[in-house]
C-alpha cells in the first residue's frame, strides 16, 4: 500500500512517444529529497547502494496549505555510515584490481534510506529512473547501465524495494536483510543476500535456549518483518520443545514513550530471566534507555545479529543491564586497508561527509553557521578521527561491514563473468552474450545467481543457494571489565548446514553471565518436579507453570518433570521418596519372632497343664469325685482342650495348604468335642436339679401335713395317736439316691459323640467342596503382602463355627438352670462360669479381629483360642483338682451328694434331712 501511494503520487505519464511528428508531455508530481553519493561520469557500469545512514525521517509540521516537500532525515548513525564507506572502498579496490573487471570502471549511486520504507522507495524509483526525479517505468538518460542495487538495509526496507525491483527483474543484493520472508522467489525473484536467512538464526537461538534448559522466556520483536518473522519462527520451535513464552512484546517503529514504559513494566513483573530480542539497534535503543532509568538488572538478553555488536546499544552504564548477553553474529573478517580509508575521509568532499564530521565532533564546518563568540563551535577539518575511538573507525567487529564488502564483490564478479562471456557460448537465446556497456538487468541476474568466488583477503567462498548463503554464526558473549568497557567474546559457533548433532558448538566455561557469575541463570516458571512427584497443571496458565504433586502411595515417578506417576505392580510398593518401586514386605506370624515364640510357649503350657490335669484324674480314677464326673467324658473334654491348645500353633508360620485346612478344622472339631462334652455334663446336672427340686417340693408338703396332724392331735388331747411317716419315708428313699438320673453316662457320651460327628461331617464336606488355601493378600495393607489363609467359603466357615456357638449356648443354658443345685462341689456353677468366660472371650474377639490386619489378626485369633481354652480348663477342672490334691478328705460319697440347706426355718434339703425332720416332729408330739 505504501508503495502504491508513492507510485500514485509520482510523475504520471500521459503520453510518451518519441517521433519526429510527436511531442511528449510530462508533469513532475513531486521532487524527492535524497542525499548520498554519486559518481557516474565516465563510468562503464553503475552499482546502486542504499544504506540507513540516518535513523529516521524528520517530522513535518503537517501543514497542507503549501506544496508538500519530501521530508529530510535525522539521527546520524555512525555504524551504517561505515557501511556506506565500505561500499565506496570496495568499488575503489575493484577499480584498481587488474584481475577483476580490468577494462571496466565501476561507478556508484548511493542513497540514504533513513531506516524508513518511504525513503527506500524514493531511492529505488530515483535509482531506476537515472535522474534526480523519479519517472516510473522509464530510464531517463544515456549514461552507464545500472548493474544492481546493494541494499536497502533492514528487512522491511528490502521487502519494499525488492517488490519494485522484481517488476523489472532488476538484481538486488542485500547485506543485512535476514527476514525469512525474502526467501520466496515467487514474491522476490531477483533478491539475493550475503547474510544468512533468519530461519537459521531462529533455529540457533531456539537451540541455545534448549541447550541451557530455559523453559520460561520472554520475547521482544521490532514492529517490522524482521522482528515478526524471526520471533514467530523462534516461538514455533521452542514451544514445540516445551518452552513457554512468559510475555511477547513489540517495539514501536515510531517513538512512543507510553508503549516503552509498558514494556518495561512487563519485563519487571515477569519472572522470566531470559529475554530474546529480534530487533535492530535503532528500534531497541529506546527500550535500553528506559530500562537503565528503572535500573532493571538480573536479566540475560539473547541478541539477534542486528544488534549483537552495535555500538548504538553499547551506551555508558549498560554493563549492569546487558552484562552476560548472548547473541549470534554473522561471520566476522578483517578487511585490510579499510581503516585507513575510513580515517582519511575528506570532511569537505560532499554534504554527507560534512554532516558526519559535524555530528562526530559536535561542531560546524561552515564559518557562517558557527556561533559567534564560541570558538569551539567551528571545525577546522583537521580533527583526528583515530583519537576518538568511535564506532565508525572501530574495525574490530566487521560483520555487517564484511557482508557489504561481499555484496559489492558479488556484483563485480557477476559483471566480470558477463563481460568475459565467449561469443557463441553465452547463456542466452542463440548462445548470445550480453554487452557490458549495454545489458539488461535480467541478463546480469543470471550471472549473479550462478556466481561463485572467493572473497579477497579472507578466502571465503561465496555462492547463492536459491538466493541465500550458508547459515554460519559466531556465538558472542558480552563481557565487561572493571571500567565498564565491553568485550565481544566469541564463545561458540553455529553452522546451519552441518549435521544436527554438530550444528552448535558452545564453550560453557567461557561464558561470563550477568553479575559476572559462571553458572548459567535459571529461567523457569516452576522449578523442576523431582522424582517422586508429578506435574500438576495450573488452570489458565502456560504448561510450564505447574505444581509438583507428590505421587500417591503405590505410585512412583523416576524422572524429572514426570507428567504422570507410574503404578507399582501388585507385588511392589513405592518407597518413602516415591521414586522407586520396592518389593512389599512379606508378613505372616512367624515361629521365630517374639510374638510367635510367646504364643507357642503359652500354647504348650496350656497343653501341658491340661495333660497334667488328665494325669491327676488318672491317678485318682477310683475316687468318688472322678467316678461321679464320668471319667471317659472328662478325658474327652481334656483331650479336646489339648487339641485346641495345640491347634493354635498351626496358625503360626507361613500358610500352606495343609496348615490352612488343619488349623480351622482342628479348631472347629476341638471345640465341638469340648463343648458337646460340657453340654452332656450340663444336661445331666440340669435334669438332676429339676428332679431334686421336685423331690424337695413333695417333702416340704409332707412335712407340713405331718406337722398339722401333730398339732391337731395335741389340741384334741389324744396322746396315744401315733403319726406314721410312710409317705415321707417313701419320698425320702426315692430321692435319697440322686445319682439315679434319667440320663446315664452312656447318654452323655452319645451326645458328645453325635455332636462331634456332625461337626466332623460338616468339616469334611467343607474340605472337599471349598477347602481353605493360602493367598497373598495385597489389599489389606498397601506396603505389605500378607500371607494368610482364604477360608474358601464364607458360608461354610460361618456354619461350622455357628454350630460350635450353638453347642456352647446349649451348654450354658443347661448349666445356668442347674446352677442352684446345692452340693459341696457346685459343678453346675463351675460350668456356668466357664461358659461365661467362653462367651466373653469370643464376643471380645470379634471387634478386635475385625480391627486388626496382617499377622496381628492371627495373633488375636490365637489369643482368643488360648483364653477360651484356659477359661474352660480353669473353671471346670480347677475346683476338682483342688479337691483331689488339696482337700482329699472331701473326696467322699457323702460329699458328692446334695447337701441340706434350710430356708425360712423349713427343711428344703435332701431326703435324709426330711426324714430327720419328721422323726423330730413325732417325738415332739409324744
Amino acid at each position: 500500500m505504501e508503495i502504491s501511494r508513492f507510485l500514485l503520487g509520482l510523475c504520471a505519464f500521459i503520453h510518451f512517444y518519441r517521433s519526429v511528428s510527436a511531442e511528449s508531455t510530462c508533469k513532475l508530481k513531486a521532487k524527492f529529497n535524497l542525499s548520498g553519493y554519486k559518481n557516474v561520469e565516465k563510468k562503464t557500469v553503475v552499482i546502486g547502494g542504499m544504506f540507513p545512514v540516518h535513523k529516521r525521517i524528520a517530522s513535518s509540521d503537517g501543514n497542507t496549505s503549501r506544496v508538500p516537500v519530501s521530508s529530510g532525515c535525522e539521527g546520524f548513525n555512525f555504524r551504517t555510515f561505515r557501511w556506506t564507506q565500505t561500499m565506496l572502498f570496495a568499488i575503489n579496490e575493484i577499480n584498481k584490481n587488474d584481475n577483476l573487471l580490468p577494462d571496466t570502471e565501476l561507478g556508484y549511486v548511493i542513497y540514504d534510506s533513513c531506516f524508513t520504507i518511504s525513503k527506500a522507495v524514493e531511492g529505488t524509483l530515483t535509482y531506476l529512473t537515472g535522474q534526480d526525479e523519479a519517472v516510473p517505468n522509464y530510464r531517463c538518460g544515456n549514461g552507464a547501465p545500472l548493474a544492481a542495487l546493494v541494499g536497502a538495509g533492514g528487512s522491511d526496507l528490502s521487502i519494499a524495494t525488492a517488490r519494485i525491483l522484481g517488476l523489472y527483474h532488476f538484481p538486488q543484493v542485500s547485506y543485512c536483510s535476514t527476514c525469512s520472508a525474502l526467501e520466496s522467489k515467487f514474491q522476490f525473484p531477483t533478491f539475493l543476500r550475503t547474510i544468512p536467512n533468519d530461519k537459521h538464526q531462529s533455529t540457533a537461538i531456539a537451540q541455545l535456549v534448549l541447550h541451557f534448559g530455559w523453559t520460561w522466556v520472554g520475547t521482544i520483536a521490532a514492529d517490522d518483518d524482521y522482528g515478526k518473522y524471526g520471533i514467530k519462527a523462534f516461538k514455533e520451535q521452542v514451544e514445540e520443545a516445551g518452552v513457554c513464552i512468559s510475555f511477547s512484546e513489540t517495539l514501536p517503529k515510531v517513538s512512543s514513550p507510553g508503549v516503552i514504559q509498558r514494556i518495561v513494566k512487563t519485563i519487571v513483573e515477569s519472572t522470566a530471566k531470559i529475554i530474546v530480542v529480534f530487533s535492530s539497534d535503532v528500534d531497541f535503543s529506546p527500550l535500553i534507555l528506559e530500562l537503565l532509568r528503572h535500573n532493571v538488572t538480573n536479566r540475560t538478553w539473547i541478541a539477534s545479529e542486528a544488534w549483537v555488536t552495535s555500538a548504538l546499544i553499547n551506551q555508558p552504564g549498560v554493563s549492569s543491564l546487558l552484562s552476560g548477553t548472548l547473541g549470534f553474529g554473522v561471520k566476522r573478517a578483517d578487511i585490510p586497508g579499510l581503516q585507513h580509508h575510513l580515517l582519511k575521509i575528506d570532511p569537505y568532499a560532499d554534504p554527507f561527509t560534512e554532516e558526519f564530521w559535524e555530528t562526530l565532533f559536535n561542531c560546524t564546518l561552515n564559518y557562517g553557521k558557527a556561533v559567534r563568540g564560541v570558538p569551539d563551535g567551528l571545525c577546522t577539518g583537521n580533527e583526528s578521527l583515530a583519537q576518538l575511538n568511535n564506532t565508525y573507525s572501530d574495525v574490530s567487529q566487521l560483520r555487517i561491514t564484511y557482508s557489504v564488502y561481499k555484496a559489492v564483490y558479488a556484483v563485480a564478479h557477476a559483471l566480470h563473468n558477463l563481460e568475459h562471456c565467449e561469443k557463441g557460448q553465452g547463456p542466452f537465446n542463440g548462445n548470445d552474450c550480453a554487452n557490458i556497456t549495454n545489458f539488461e538487468p535480467w541478463q546480469l541476474m543470471y550471472y549473479l545467481k550462478n556466481v561463485r568466488f572467493k572473497v579477497p583477503h579472507t578466502g571465503e567462498e561465496i555462492y547463492f543457494d536459491e538466493g541465500d548463503v550458508e547459515g554460519v554464526y559466531d556465538i558472542i558473549n558480552w563481557q565487561f571489565n572493571s571500567n565498564g568497557e565491553i568485550s565481544y567474546v566469541t564463545v561458540g559457533h553455529y553452522n546451519g548446514s552441518a549435521a544436527p548433532v554438530g550444528r552448535m558448538i558452545i564453550k560453557n566455561n567461557s561464558i561470563l553471565w550477568n553479575n559476572e557469575v559462571l553458572e548459567p541463570p535459571r529461567s523457569v516458571c516452576s522449578e523442576n518436579c523431582q522424582p517422586g512427584t508429578r506435574k500438576g497443571i495450573r488452570q489458565g496458565e502456560p504448561v510450564c507453570c505447574f505444581d509438583c504433586i507428590p505421587c500417591a502411595d503405590g505410585e512412583i515417578s523416576n524422572s524429572t518433570n514426570a507428567r504422570a506417576c507410574i503404578l507399582c505392580s501388585y507385588q511392589d510398593w513405592s518407597n518413602d521418596a516415591h521414586d522407586t518401586c520396592v518389593p512389599k514386605i512379606i508378613e505372616f506370624l512367624a515361629f521365630g519372632e517374639p510374638l510367635g515364640i510367646t504364643l507357642i510357649i503359652i500354647s504348650a503350657f496350656g497343653a501341658l497343664v491340661t495333660i497334667a490335669v488328665g494325669v491327676v484324674f488318672v491317678a485318682h480314677i477310683g475316687t468318688p469325685l472322678v467316678k461321679a464326673n464320668d471319667p471317659l467324658l472328662s478325658f474327652s473334654l481334656l483331650f479336646s482342650l489339648v487339641v485346641t491348645f495345640l491347634c493354635s500353633i498351626v496358625f503360626l508360620g507361613e500358610p500352606q495348604h495343609w496348615s490352612c485346612m488343619t488349623s480351622q478344622v482342628a479348631l472347629a472339631l476341638g471345640f465341638a468335642l469340648c463343648l458337646s462334652s460340657i453340654m452332656g455334663k450340663a444336661a445331666v446336672l440340669m435334669l438332676r436339679a429339676r428332679a431334686l427340686k421336685k423331690a424337695r417340693a413333695i417333702a416340704k408338703a409332707a412335712a407340713k401335713a405331718a406337722k398339722a396332724a401333730a398339732e391337731a392331735a395335741a389340741n384334741s388331747g389324744s396322746p396315744d395317736v401315733l403319726v406314721t411317716n410312710t409317705l415321707n419315708n417313701n419320698n425320702t428313699n426315692a430321692c435319697a439316691d440322686p445319682e439315679v438320673d434319667s440320663l446315664t453316662c452312656a447318654h452323655q457320651r452319645a451326645i458328645a459323640a453325635v455332636a462331634t460327628i456332625i461337626q466332623a461331617v460338616a468339616c469334611t464336606v467343607w474340605l472337599v467342596i471349598l477347602p481353605p488355601f493360602p493367598i497373598q493378600n495385597t489389599s489389606a495393607q498397601n506396603i505389605k503382602i500378607i500371607l494368610e489363609c482364604d477360608e474358601g467359603s464364607v458360608v461354610f466357615i460361618c456354619c461350622i463355627f455357628a454350630y460350635d456357638i450353638l453347642l456352647a449356648l446349649l451348654a450354658f443354658i443347661f448349666a445356668f438352670i442347674a446352677r442352684k443345685l446345692e452340693d459341696h462341689f457346685s459343678e453346675a456353677k463351675s460350668v456356668t462360669f466357664g461358659m461365661l468366660v467362653f462367651f466373653i472371650v469370643w464376643i471380645s474377639f470379634v471387634p478386635a479381629y475385625l480391627s486388626t490386619r496382617g499377622k496381628f489378626m492371627v495373633a488375636v485369633q490365637i489369643f482368643a483360642i488360648l483364653a477360651s481354652s484356659f477359661g474352660l480348663l480353669t473353671c471346670i477342672f480347677l475346683p476338682k483338682c483342688y479337691v483331689l490334691l488339696v482337700k482329699p478328705e472331701r473326696n467322699t460319697e457323702e460329699m458328692m451328694r446334695p447337701r441340706a440347706k434350710p430356708r425360712d426355718g423349713t427343711s428344703t434339703g435332701t431326703s435324709a434331712s426330711l426324714a430327720t425332720a419328721a422323726t423330730i416332729a413325732s417325738t415332739a408330739i409324744d
